[in-house]
């Protein structure tokens, strides 16, 4: 399942299912980009191409970074290790297909989350907020991602019938009240 998330509305603006056969990167395509909007997405998602589509179209987005990314760091800004921001780079790709997918430089943050002293590379085509905020974003995506976790696990729901506001959380409230009510009468399954 891929979704996009109105944190304004706390409510999905976009839901894709498709099987497991299906590239996550290709769901790129079937979003148009909002001028200011931020999209955040994890690793999988890379393609420099497809990204360069939301700088095209002056939104913002953050990814995972993927290790074999290659990189030309053009400049580091100082950053407080305190804060568990590692680094701050504006950087250039250079590897000619990525060049030529995406001629702007790109900003790479990496940071070291303080509660399991994991290490996170991040990319965003957003310089202006700061970097501990850019991070904050990108963990807010697992957020989103438990809470759909937890609507598979508890309340069964195998795919969304209609993917505007009313159908979603009608058929979230059913999903809901069915999973109480069986709660109720002792019934587990």
């Amino acid at each position: 399942m891929h979704t996009l998330l109105d944190l304004r509305g706390n409510i999905p603006t976009f839901i894709g299912i498709t099987d497991g056969k299906v590239s996550d990167v290709t769901m790129l395509d079937e979003i148009v980009p909002e001028a200011g909007a931020f999209y955040v997405m994890d690793r999988g998602y890379v393609d420099f191409g497809r990204l360069y589509v939301f700088t095209m179209s002056a939104a913002f987005f953050v990814t995972g970074t993927k290790k074999n990314v290659l990189l030309r760091r053009r400049y580091s800004r100082e950053v407080d290790k305190g804060t568990g921001v590692v680094s701050d780079q504006t950087v250039v790709l250079t590897a000619m297909r990525s060049i030529k997918a995406c001629p702007e430089t790109l900003r790479r943050i990496t940071c070291v989350d303080p509660d399991t002293s994991k290490r996170f590379g991040f990319l965003t085509n957003n310089f202006a907020l700061p970097a501990l905020t850019i991070a904050g974003i990108y963990k807010s995506r697992r957020q989103v991602e438990l809470f759909f976790k937890w609507i598979k696990q508890h309340l069964r729901i195998k795919a969304f019938y209609g993917t505007s506001e009313n159908a979603v959380k009608t058929q979230i409230w059913i999903a809901e009240d069915r999973r109480q009510r069986l709660r109720t009468r002792g019934d587990h399954s």
